[in-house]
C-alpha cells in the first residue's frame, strides 16, 4: 500500500524516535511511505484559534501535496493531534464550494497548487485496522506481546468530536488501540484515564494543571497494573513521557511508568529490535519491562536486545 506520509513536525523534532520507528515498521507492514516534506505544521488547533483562514489554507495545502503522490491510495499521519486540526480543516472545505474556492485561490497564487474533495485522510492506528485489518496484523507478528500489560492511551483528537471522526458501531475507531494490542498479543488494562485529555494544551498556560492531569492519567494507569503505556500522539507522549518526572511533584508520587509510540508497540511485535525503534531515547526508560534478559515478551532471548 503506498500513501502519502505526514509525519508531523513533533515527530521529526521532539520525538525523533516516533518518525524513526515508522520508517522501520513501514516495510514490514508492506506499507510504502511517500513523505510530504514540503508540508508544514498544521497548526495543532492554535493557529485556527487566531487565523482560521490560514490555518485552512496552510493544510489545505498539505493536502494538495497528497493529491499529488501518484499512485498513493490515502494520506497518513502519525499524529492524532493532526488528524483532528486536519480532519476539521478538511470538513470546512469539503462542505463550502464557495469557501474552498478561496483557499485555492491562495494556494494557486502561492504555488499552483489546489485541493479537491475526497481525500481520505488517515492516522497510523486506523490504517492497521482499516486497510491492513487486524487478521493480517496477527500473521506478521514474530514476538507475541504475551503478558506485557498496555494501557491505550488515545488523547483528545483522535476520539473527538465522534461524527467528524467517523466513529460510529461500523467504525468503532475509539477501540482500535485496544484492538491492535490485542492483535499483537498484549493484554490491554483499561483504566479511567484511557480517552482524556493528556494536559499538552495547557502547559504553557498552567502548567501545575497540565502535570497534575498527566499525573492522574499515568497513576490510573499504574494503578490499573499497566506495565506500559502507548499513545498515537506525540504531544501526549511529550506530557507523558518528557514531563512525567515533574508530574511526580505536582501528584507527590513515584509514576515509573514507560510510554510508547504506536509504532514502537508495532514494531516490537514485528521482531524489531528496542534500538531500532528508539526506545533509548525516552526519559522513562522502558527497560523496566521490556527487559530481553528478563522479559515479559514471549520468545526473546537472553541479552541486551540491541540496546
Amino acid at each position: 500500500m503506498k500513501v502519502a506520509y505526514w509525519p508531523g513536525c513533533v515527530s521529526r523534532g521532539f520525538t525523533p524516535e516516533l518518525h524513526g520507528s515508522m520508517a522501520q515498521v513501514a516495510p514490514l507492514l508492506d506499507i510504502e511511505l511517500v513523505e510530504l516534506d514540503r508540508a508544514c505544521c498544521t497548526g495543532a488547533g492554535v493557529i485556527a484559534e487566531h487565523n482560521q483562514e490560514l490555518a485552512d489554507t496552510l493544510n489545505a495545502r498539505t493536502f494538495a501535496l497528497a493529491q499529488q503522490v501518484e499512485g498513493a491510495e490515502l494520506m497518513m499521519n502519525i499524529c492524532s493531534t493532526c488528524q483532528g486540526a486536519q480532519g476539521e480543516c478538511q470538513e470546512r472545505l469539503d462542505a463550502s464550494t464557495e469557501y474552498r474556492d478561496v483557499i485555492n485561490g491562495t494556494l494557486e497564487k502561492h504555488g499552483g497548487l489546489q485541493y479537491e474533495p475526497g481525500l481520505a485522510n488517515k492516522n497510523f492506528l486506523w490504517v492497521l485496522v482499516e486497510e491492513l485489518g487486524l487478521d493480517e496484523l496477527r500473521k506478521r507478528v514474530k514476538r507475541p506481546l504475551t503478558g506485557l500489560k498496555v494501557g491505550p492511551f488515545y488523547g483528545c483528537y483522535i476520539v473527538r468530536p465522534t461524527d467528524r471522526l467517523g466513529i460510529d458501531d461500523e467504525n468503532p475507531r475509539d477501540t482500535y488501540l485496544g484492538l491492535v494490542i490485542e492483535a499483537l498479543g498484549g493484554t490491554v488494562i483499561d483504566y479511567a484515564g484511557s480517552h482524556k485529555c493528556c494536559g499538552f494544551p495547557i502547559i504553557t498556560m498552567n502548567k501545575e494543571a497540565s502535570l497534575k492531569q498527566a499525573g492522574r492519567h499515568l497513576g490510573d494507569a499504574a494503578d490499573a497494573d499497566a506495565d506500559c503505556v502507548v499513545t498515537p500522539c506525540p504531544l501526549c507522549h511529550l506530557n507523558l513521557d518528557l514531563q512525567q518526572p515533574l508530574a511526580e511533584s505536582v501528584v507527590g508520587r513515584d509514576l515509573d511508568m514507560p510510554v510508547l509510540h504506536l509504532p514502537q508497540l508495532v514494531g516490537l511485535a514485528l521482531g524489531l529490535s528496542p534500538k531500532e525503534i528508539g526506545l533509548q531515547r525516552h526519559v522513562v526508560k522502558p527497560t523496566s519491562v521490556i527487559d530481553w534478559s528478563t522479559s515479559v515478551i514471549a520468545g526473546v532471548g537472553a541479552g541486551d536486545g540491541g540496546w
